[in-house]
């Protein structure tokens, strides 16, 4: 049996991860959503190998431990689930109806690790804990997909947005009525396209 939480990140350095993926604080299935990302208007994939999956799930904790242990068919599964977030995103962002195909993959990811609190006491402090017998994969896969279930079940479902940066891929939650981007860096790139729109010779 192996102990099981969810944990957040909060770190707004926009530095990165093990495998190239953007990491900008956001709520962890938004984190895994964004994955999927792009350099210079070119597209990336954050998750293209075990090592950078496994590398992703470290750095964003989404079970306990030195790390999760994955293969070629957890890619799979772990894109499906991200295809899945990402489309229920656009869907959000867009304010249209879902794909219930996308809502199913959701749903079954959740379901793939079951889990159950425990009560814990040590020095008279009683804590509580979330523990599985699910494979940590199956946890990690699991952990995403309920925190993405939260989100779109919940109020965050209104606040998610597209960054609107030029060739920017990346969601985020408008955690303040006037952010428009998803990091500072995609604001600044977005004021300078902006100004040169502004500023450029007219054509003769």
């Amino acid at each position: 049996m192996v102990s099981y939480h969810k944990k957040v990140r909060a770190d707004q350095t926009g530095g990165q991860p093990g495998n190239g993926s953007p990491r900008l604080g956001e709520p962890l299935a938004i984190e895994f959503a964004n994955t999927h990302y792009a350099v210079r208007g070119a597209l990336r994939e954050g998750i293209g190998t075990p090592a950078h999956l496994a590398a992703w799930l470290r750095d964003h904790s989404p079970v306990p431990g030195p790390g999760v242990r994955v293969g070629a068919a957890e890619i799979k599964t772990f894109r499906a689930l991200r295809e899945a977030i990402r489309s229920l995103c656009h869907t959000c962002v867009d304010a249209c109806p879902g794909d219930d195909t996308h809502v199913e993959v959701l749903n079954a990811a959740a379901a793939a690790a079951p889990r159950w609190p425990q009560l814990t006491c040590a020095g008279g402090a009683y804590a509580v804990s979330e523990r599985t017998r699910a494979e940590d994969a199956d946890a990690a896969l699991a952990a995403i997909a309920r925190d993405a279930i939260a989100i779109f079940g919940g109020p965050l479902r209104t606040q998610i947005r597209a960054c609107q940066a030029p060739g920017c891929v990346l969601f985020f939650v408008k955690d303040h009525p006037r952010r428009q981007w998803c990091s500072a860096g995609c604001g600044n790139r977005a004021r300078a396209a902006r100004h040169y729109q502004r500023h450029r010779p007219a054509p003769p």
